[in-house]
């Protein structure tokens, strides 16, 4: 069963990443601060649930939150500063963009950087621990993937609509017949074989 605080403090936020490990797109990631009475039965780590619940879930997270942020750090930033330092970022600006200051931060993880004045606690495999974190996980997943589902329009021969840019067999047959895009991550090991790819 997942908890609602970790810390006793008021305003504790949640926060988690989605796409880190995609080979195409944004990471992005999710903050939510939760009311004291928030309960919820379907919500889980995001990975945890299908894509009808993720769908379901997000309109009540909005709504029933105190506040919610999400950011995207696209691929061009990935490619220069690693993807490590993408996903903090992602976290970092989506703190950012919280109406309400939270007094705590909850991180999925074993892996931060201080937020400016703000303490944390890292909590590994914390999506399927704390309500807060699970919620951000669930906003990060489907607001990235509302996102890949649009560039898949101008780009269908990839499918990121089914495989939202992982290195699926399908993605890298895909990248082996075409080549990359734009939106694929090239400091990332695209194809097993490669030794270098042309832009």
């Amino acid at each position: 069963m997942l908890k609602l605080n970790y810390s006793k403090l008021k305003l504790e936020c949640g926060t988690d990443e989605a796409g880190r490990g995609c080979l195409a797109g944004p990471v992005t990631a999710a903050a939510v601060i939760l009311p004291d009475n928030f309960k919820n039965k379907i919500l889980n780590d995001s990975k945890q649930l299908s894509e009808k619940k993720r769908d379901l879930l997000q309109p009540i997270i909005e709504t029933e939150a105190i506040c919610f942020g999400f950011a995207h750090v696209f691929q061009e930033e990935i490619d220069e500063i690693n993807i490590l330092n993408a996903s903090i970022l992602a976290m970092h600006k989506s703190i950012a963009g919280l109406k309400e200051t939270p007094n705590f931060i909850i991180v999925d993880g074993n892996r931060f950087k201080p937020y400016p004045d703000i303490p944390h606690e890292t909590i590994i495999k914390g999506d399927g621990k704390f309500l807060s974190i699970a919620a951000a996980s669930v906003l990060a997943k489907t607001y990235r993937d509302a996102y890949m589902n649009t560039i898949h329009e101008e780009f269908p021969m990839y499918n990121w609509k089914q495989n939202k840019g992982y290195p699926t067999k399908e993605h890298r047959e895909a990248i082996r017949k075409y080549g990359i895009t734009k939106y694929h991550r090239k400091s990332f090991r695209l194809l097993p074989e490669q030794l270098r790819l042309k832009v």
